[in-house]
């Protein structure tokens, strides 16, 4: 009785409510992205968790529009970042500057404080400028001169990165990437696609820019889906896979467990349980499933999953260890 009073927490109203929201984003974004639909998912599912997001992928493929496409559908604050090795830590967060007029220190606030920041080519940036961002992503707030600025209540940073080029990169600490809710990889689009990117150039579909929600619409988002009930069972589940990656030698034969180096955090598990809310959002449900849980499987576990460097040498792909993994934990 207890487990059906939580479930119906939510009414069908506020459930009606979001699936307006969620579908006036997604259309937005179909709109002006062409051939990435699962991006525009995985960047829905980033508003509704409130999470980060990397985006890994050679240049070109829209990282950056979609970013910016995103922002604008929901008439949000978006500061652009483009890393360099000479970039500082003062660059992004800010810093405090003297005034001659009034002899005293004020402090200039820096680009991070914004609803969505985008950290263009993270890697390119040194690992003293990576670390500055560990405090805005985890706490969602900075130090600047001793004192603690509080960043915006809808706070989302969007990182790109190149994996071609490795001159002037700095590889992402694991404590970095563990803070990104979730990876994704883009590819090039089909012929079809390329055709209609570029009609989309020529009728110049970027000049029209359309707020189709606002902040206060993620914000409510955001609160239901903290709403959304999870059954002791789906958790259960999670823990599982999560524990899972710690054990492929005793779960995986040896073909497949002689590749993986280091398995996931407990961040990892809250990210499930996250994700899976936002799902059920999005798809009309108070409720988890299993299948919301599978449903972002790559994107959660690809950057936490540390293959070793017998795993380079042959080709073998997070995603094959990840669905190995998933097909060995039995879902409730």
């Amino acid at each position: 009785m207890m487990e059906q009073n939580k479930v119906n927490e939510i009414s069908q109203e506020e459930l009606a409510k979001a699936i307006t929201i969620t579908s006036r984003i997604s259309e937005y974004f179909n709109s002006k992205v062409v051939g990435q639909q699962w991006l525009g998912y995985s960047l829905l599912v980033s508003l509704v968790t409130n999470g980060h997001i990397l985006l890994e992928s050679v240049p070109g493929l829209a990282k950056t529009t979609a970013a910016k496409v995103m922002t604008d559908a929901v008439h949000g604050e978006f500061s652009r970042v483009q890393c360099t090795p000479d970039l500082l830590p003062s660059d992004i967060i800010g810093t405090q500057t003297f005034n001659m007029t009034s002899n005293s220190f004020e402090t200039k606030l820096g680009p991070v404080f914004a609803n969505f920041v985008l950290l263009d080519e993270i890697n390119r940036s040194s690992a003293k400028t990576q670390s500055a961002m560990l405090e805005a992503m985890q706490e969602k707030a900075v130090s600047i001169g001793g004192e603690s600025f509080q960043l915006p209540e809808v706070f989302i940073v969007i990182a790109t990165q190149n994996p071609i080029e490795q001159e002037g990169t700095y590889v992402l600490s694991e404590a970095q990437l563990d803070r990104f809710l979730l990876k994704e990889k883009l590819y090039y689009p089909n012929a079809e696609q390329e055709v209609e990117i570029l009609n989309r150039i020529e009728a110049d579909v970027f000049s029209n820019i359309e707020n189709v929600a606002s902040i206060e619409d993620i914000e409510y988002l955001q609160k239901l889906c903290r709403k959304v009930y999870i059954d002791p069972s789906i958790k259960k589940y999670i823990v599982d896979i999560v524990q899972a990656t710690r054990m492929t030698e005793k779960i995986l034969p040896p073909e497949l467990s002689q590749y993986v180096a280091m398995g996931a955090s407990t961040r990892a598990a809250i990210a499930f349980m996250e994700v899976a809310k936002a799902v059920a959002v999005i798809n009309g449900r108070a409720y988890c499933t299993p299948d919301d849980v599978k449903a972002f499987r790559y994107s959660i576990l690809r950057h936490r999953i540390m293959l070793n460097f017998a795993a380079v040498a042959d080709e073998v792909k997070e995603e094959t260890i990840i669905d190995a993994i998933i097909n060995s934990v039995i879902a409730p």
